[in-house]
């Protein structure tokens, strides 16, 4: 890979990367919310310029490139939250970027990446691997190939949430956040959050069937999501496996993961827009869908993670008006 397995990601890294992204974006809010009897804290990520939180990783990632790297141009991989973290560094920083989306992304995240001037490569989900390509066009241009998840400025930069909610919190009720409730794909925001916070409880939250992170944790090895996974709504959270680097943080810290179902997530979704009136991705309310199941212990110090809102507005529509 390239330009990502040069050292490991620190909690030092962490909190250089917050200081960078506090100077170019204001904190997103840390709002009150009530779930099944508990009052807790939600992180609105969803609220970030690109509409997800995966503006950190980026614009840590990019910022720190060499002026020389920077003419060569950078590729990711992503199904369009990274790709619009990286697109949205690239423009401000002036770097070309390719990003390699899967041919289902949803249409408001490619024409997005469009808007921000990122050209975009697309392959089939299940039958390509969007790693080849991408590393095929970082080694045929010489751009940096920025992972969504398995870099450590990304995972710096994603740790910055963690920094900003602890501020947050110790500002609101003088204490530090008891656990962190995380929706999770490849796990860049989860280690993030957990060299960011480590006296905090880590939850990562996947759905039903893509739980790699989860079963990994679990049997202590790194597992795959298997040949056939099944259809989700959260395409934000379909990474097949976890990377060593990401797995090791989370297993250092004995996290234990949880999974939602379908109906959790669209259930997560309506509670956001009418108790907070956000818009949250399925992707992004995986770690509300595990609250408001009650399948993660909550107190007035947990802090939920809602990760992203870049939804397509009929399919957002469907969901408030169904009745699952």
């Amino acid at each position: 890979m390239i330009h990502t397995t040069l050292r490991h990601p620190t909690a030092d890294g962490v909190r250089r990367a917050s200081r960078k992204i506090a100077r170019i974006l204001p904190y997103t809010p840390l709002l009150p919310v009530e779930i099944n009897g508990v009052s807790l804290w939600a992180k609105a990520e969803c609220l970030q310029p690109v509409g997800a939180f995966k503006i950190r990783g980026g614009w840590h990632r990019l910022s720190d490139l060499s002026d020389d790297v920077k003419t060569r141009g950078v590729v990711g991989v992503s199904s369009g939250n990274h790709a619009q973290g990286v697109a949205w560094a690239a423009r401000k920083l002036g770097i070309q970027a390719t990003i390699v989306m899967p041919s289902d992304a949803p249409r408001i995240k490619m024409d997005r990446v469009r808007e921000m001037g990122a050209d975009i490569v697309t392959y089939e989900r299940l039958s390509e691997n969007r790693e080849e390509i991408a590393q095929a066009l970082s080694e045929k241009t010489g751009a940096t190939y920025v992972h969504a998840f398995g870099d450590p400025w990304v995972i710096e930069g994603q740790g910055s949430a963690g920094i900003e909610i602890a501020q947050q919190m110790e500002e609101r009720i003088g204490q530090m956040p008891s656990r962190l409730v995380v929706c999770c794909g490849g796990g860049g925001l989860t280690a993030g959050l957990a060299l960011a916070c480590p006296d905090a409880e880590i939850v990562p939250v996947e759905p039903e069937g893509w739980d790699d992170v989860t079963r990994s944790l679990s049997s202590g090895e790194i597992q795959s999501v298997g040949d056939n996974p099944p259809p989700t709504a959260c395409d934000a959270l379909q990474t097949l496996a976890t990377y060593p680097m990401n797995f090791d943080i989370l297993k250092a810290r004995s996290c234990v993961g949880v999974t939602v179902t379908e109906a959790e997530v669209r259930d997560a979704q309506r509670f956001a827009f009418a108790r907070l009136r956000l818009v949250l991705e399925p992707g992004g309310a995986v770690a509300l869908a595990a609250a408001l199941a009650g399948k993660v212990t909550l107190d007035d110090r947990t802090a939920i993670l809602l990760t992203g809102g870049n939804v397509d507005a009929e399919k957002f529509a469907k969901v408030l008006t169904s009745q699952d």
